[in-house]
């Protein structure tokens, strides 16, 4: 799955207007920025387009929009957030519609270098989301040519990722990747199609039914899959361990016994905890204090619930990623948002930050805990997209990659 797709390097778009798709969908606490990675993360491919002289015109959606337009998922504190950190002002068109009015006179009014952002793309509703073809048109009518650099949304078919870029074509501009999604693809896709082995994957989160594809995949893939986390319990029932209370599909137990004969007939080494770190029922507030017991995983009773790795199973996780040259990881060991119940987390990651294997950390919560812990500068790559960079693990292919044109 190697990337032979054109990039902002393979065009030239001195006086263009350039609409780039990107992904400024952060976390806000009483409309102020809690944490802008991702907006830093598009500042290479936005930075490299105003040099070349180009009209940068960028949209992105935020939140879920599940009641319609409101102040509350507007992009206004993304464009004051950029303009500090591209050193010049952005000018920001608040206007619901996205593509009205207010955005062609922005556009049309657009000097070389100047950078305009567009209203949240969801303030459109289902024209987004279901691909509709007047707001792809209205989109591509703004530009001469179209960048996606949203690996977090390239997952989705909605019009600011693949309806735009056929209304591009027809009118003989480009579609072409930005910088972060060609190093998502990159790390991602070698780490899939061309690892340097050993490649240990480590898959974590509550639920199998989340990664069902993935495990399949990988297991074709790596030499030693990992798996901690709520998912792991699934697996410890399918063996016929008493798992007392944990988290368990017991739709998917058939799904765990074929996956451990599949690593079995194909010579793979599946690795499952070895002990737990057990409570007695679920902390609410999520990080409320909680007594812990450690038990091993063959010897739990009845009335606990496992809701981390134990100190054996961390020591197992932590020396197998030793012995690798490529870990993937994705999914934390246990419910790292409670300090107790954080430690098996916390000691994968510690694993990951001193290894020097290629280390890879597929967005969503792994991300998040990876970035709390204070290791993000340690690892090769963290990816910005939660269920796009599973589904590109399952080995599908994402239309916001496909809708690219072809080297």
């Amino acid at each position: 799955m190697a990337l032979n797709k054109k990039t902002v390097d393979d065009i030239n778009v001195k006086g263009r207007r350039v609409l780039v798709r990107c992904d400024f969908n952060v976390p806000l606490k009483a409309g102020e920025i809690t944490d802008d990675t991702r907006i830093k993360a598009a500042l290479p491919t936005i930075n490299k387009l105003i040099a070349d002289g180009g009209k940068v015109i960028l949209c992105s959606h935020l939140g879920k929009v599940k009641n319609g337009p409101n102040e509350g998922e507007s992009l206004a504190p993304v464009a004051k957030r950029l303009s500090e950190k591209l050193g010049k002002e952005v000018t920001f068109v608040s206007d619901y519609n996205v593509t009205g009015e207010a955005a062609t006179k922005a556009v049309e009014a657009m000097k070389e270098g100047d950078v305009v952002l567009l209203q949240n793309t969801r303030f459109r509703g289902e024209e987004e989301t279901k691909n509709g073809e007047a707001f792809s048109k209205e989109l591509a009518d703004l530009a001469d040519d179209y960048v996606c650099d949203a690996f977090g949304s390239s997952h989705r078919a909605h019009a600011s990722v693949a309806g735009v870029t056929k209304f591009i074509t027809a009118k003989g501009g480009s579609n072409v990747v930005g910088y972060l999604m060609q190093k998502e693809i990159d790390f991602l896709g070698n780490a899939v199609e061309n690892p340097v082995r050993p490649f240990v994957a480590i898959l974590g989160g509550a639920k199998v039914a989340d990664k069902l594809n993935v495990i399949n995949n990988l297991l074709e893939k790596c030499d030693t899959l990992i798996i901690g986390g709520g998912m792991s319990y699934t697996f410890q029932k399918a063996l016929g361990y008493e798992i007392g209370t944990s988290l368990c599909d017991d739709t998917k137990l058939d799904y765990c016994k074929e996956m451990l004969e599949k690593a079995k007939s194909m010579g793979k080494e599946i690795l499952l905890p070895t002990d737990a770190v057990t409570i007695a029922e679920f902390p609410d507030p999520i990080d409320a204090p909680v007594e812990t017991v450690v038990y091993d995983s063959d010897k739990m009773p009845a009335d606990r619930m496992g809701c981390d790795i134990g100190p054996k199973t961390v020591e197992l996780f932590s020396n197998k990623v030793k012995t690798a040259k490529t870990v993937l990881w994705n999914g934390p060991m246990g419910l790292f948002e409670n300090p107790a119940l954080a430690v098996g987390t916390e000691s994968v990651a510690k694993a990951l930050a001193e290894t020097d294997a290629t280390t890879i950390i597929g967005g969503g919560d792994s991300a998040a805990a990876v970035n709390q812990m204070g290791f993000a500068d340690k690892m090769s790559h963290i990816s910005t997209g939660g269920g796009a960079s599973l589904e590109f693990l399952e080995g599908k292919e994402l239309p916001g990659v496909y809708a690219a044109d072809d080297k």
